[in-house]
């Protein structure tokens, strides 16, 4: 049975989860997050994404990523798939691969899911009891945003910026975003859009990505025949790839 076509728009941010093969461990040391840190801001240089948050887990990463090509996602986790998995077999004098098959990824939409995704990537070591509290965890990009320590990784979406007219007001309003867990539909709505490879976000915003895609992005539904049309979205969200071949 073929795979289920890869969705990439340019413009549009992408959740990615990424898991270490059979679900075992990909970060070993300090130095392997750190490694894993710089191949990721070398990667999103080089093919021009904006990493607005991360979580880097012991099996598993979660990343917030906006593409400004169409071929920019894909290649820039190629890229880290390759330098990160080469890094490891070295230190560790092991071979083979160290992630699973493919990574996978969902459409998030900016206005009504953006910050519930920033919410649950730098959730994920307290719903997994890691930690008490998100900034008791050292690999996100939570500090950067609620506390304010630099990282050179990220770069702000607007969305992020717009929550205050100074870096302090905007930090508090973040960290006020924090004081209750994601309820279970907002879990439920993400995860299911991500291992699915969907979108995640209100009925028009997948509307406007259907009409475009000529496919469903919602799960349990049959691929939809439209006529392709650039109403409703804009020039830069048309920039479409079908990766039909992703590893």
């Amino acid at each position: 049975m073929p795979r289920r076509a890869r969705i990439t728009v340019a413009g549009v941010p992408h959740h990615v989860v990424q898991r270490g093969h059979n679900r075992e461990a990909t970060f070993f040391a300090d130095e392997d997050y750190l490694a894993y840190r710089h191949s990721l801001k070398e990667g999103a240089q080089r093919y021009h994404c904006a990493i607005h948050a991360y979580v880097l887990m012991t099996n598993h990463v979660h990343l917030l990523v906006t593409p400004t090509s169409e071929d920019g996602l894909s290649r820039l986790m190629r890229y880290l798939g390759s330098r990160y998995v080469q890094y490891v077999n070295f230190v560790y004098r092991r071979r083979g691969t160290l992630w699973e098959g493919r990574f996978k990824s969902s459409l998030v939409d900016q206005e009504q899911y953006l910050l519930a995704c920033y919410r649950y990537i730098e959730l994920n070591p307290v719903r997994a009891n890691m930690v008490g509290q998100p900034q008791d965890y050292r690999w996100s990009s939570y500090a950067s945003h609620a506390l304010g320590k630099p990282d050179e990784l990220i770069e702000d979406h607007p969305l992020y910026v717009a929550l205050g007219n100074t870096a302090e007001t905007r930090r508090a309003a973040y960290r006020a975003l924090f004081r209750y867990q994601l309820d279970e539909a907002e879990l439920t709505d993400i995860r299911t859009s991500l291992n699915k490879g969907l979108a995640v976000g209100a009925e028009r915003f997948k509307d406007q990505i259907e009409t475009v895609l000529a496919r469903s992005v919602r799960p349990g539904q049959a691929g939809r025949k439209k006529e392709r049309t650039s109403g409703g979205i804009s020039g830069e969200q048309e920039s479409l790839r079908f990766e039909e071949n992703e590893k």
